[in-house]
């Protein structure tokens, strides 16, 4: 499944087939509290909470629009523009989600990540089952599909430097996407889903990748090499570092290592070694005490850091990914905001 050692250059048209998404909208008459808005994507659709999991709404289209529809694997909501993956379909909303243009994509969809500064770079990049897509202009035109036949299943992108976890392997790119390197040696050949960089990567090439089934590696130099890092023969299916702590979702629930890897605690009060698909800090890097976890049976909340946890809706659902907008940044001391 894997592409040659060697990565293909970035080139051709863009896709001509792919619609642009609407033109911005003006916001919903209802008002829209960000910091209380959460998303979840199940295997049916896409639900949306307004007041930070205490009640929930699937969306839905109004009669003759859009909404997403199918397994809701990619959620990313950087304002006013949120993005969705679902099915062979990446779904754009300019209103909070209240309205959806849908672009067909090649594959199905299993990742999305803009730029860091997407007021500044519109660059958004798409993983799929067949691919790496890789937009110039906020998803209005897609360039050929990178890495073609490659199922390109997360992806982190702290510049310059791009990591993709993919079907077979995780591949580093130092030139933004336009080549990767092979998998680094010591690496299984089976399937990577998650991945967790050092904050400050290009000076401290740290970085842990999960796989399906075999537990979490580490490589201390940017994807080169990899030794094995805990959790051997779990899945670990999401990894969120935080200062001292590496967290990450598995099929045995949430685990915490507060060494980089070389131990590993379960926290199940609450969660009762529930199997997790993604964990989101809404309030990170400022917070990492507040956690919403999408397990195999709904969506799981806790304040504490994961020390105790209580379900936040949507019993019963396998829920397979979260989204929530950016904390609100406060403008610095003696300056105004406008």
């Amino acid at each position: 499944m894997m592409r040659a050692a060697s990565a293909l250059l970035l080139a051709g048209a863009p896709l001509a087939a792919m619609a642009a998404p609407p033109d911005p909208a003006p916001p919903s008459a209802a008002p829209v509290a960000t910091s209380l808005t959460v998303f979840a994507g199940t295997a049916g659709g896409l639900w949306r909470s307004r007041d930070f999991g205490g009640s929930w709404e699937a969306v839905t289209a109004p009669q003759g629009e859009l909404a997403p529809t199918g397994a809701v694997l990619a959620i990313q909501a950087l304002g006013p523009r949120v993005y969705v993956g679902a099915g062979r379909s990446l779904y754009v909303s300019d209103d909070f989600g209240e309205t959806w243009a849908a672009l067909p994509v090649p594959g199905r969809v299993l990742t999305v990540l803009s730029s860091r500064y997407p007021q500044s770079d519109p660059t958004l990049l798409v993983g799929t089952t067949e691919g790496l897509l890789r937009s110039p202009d906020a998803g209005r035109s897609f360039s050929p599909p990178m890495l073609p036949g490659t199922a390109v299943i997360r992806l982190e992108w702290p510049g310059p430097a791009m990591v993709a976890a993919t079907g077979d392997g995780v591949i580093v790119s130092m030139n933004a996407g336009t080549t990767f390197s092979a998998p680094g040696a010591g690496l299984p050949r089976v399937e990577f889903l998650s991945l967790a960089l050092s904050s400050f990567f290009s000076v401290d090439p740290v970085m842990f990748a999960g796989t399906s089934r075999v537990g979490l590696f580490r490589s201390s130099d940017g994807g080169a090499t990899w030794m094995l890092a805990g959790l051997a023969g779990q899945r670990v299916s999401d990894l969120v570092w935080l200062g001292p702590f590496l967290y990450a979702a598995t099929d045995a629930g949430l685990q915490r290592s507060e060494d980089l890897g070389r131990t590993w605690r379960t926290l199940s009060e609450g969660l009762e070694g529930r199997p997790l698909h993604r964990i989101l800090f809404p309030l990170a890097p400022g917070s990492g005490a507040e956690i919403l976890a999408a397990a195999d049976e709904g969506v799981y909340h806790s304040t504490d850091g994961g020390e105790h946890w209580r379900p936040a809706g949507l019993p019963g659902q396998p829920v397979l990914s979260l989204g929530t907008f950016p904390p609100v940044v406060p403008a610095p001391k003696g300056k105004r905001k406008r």
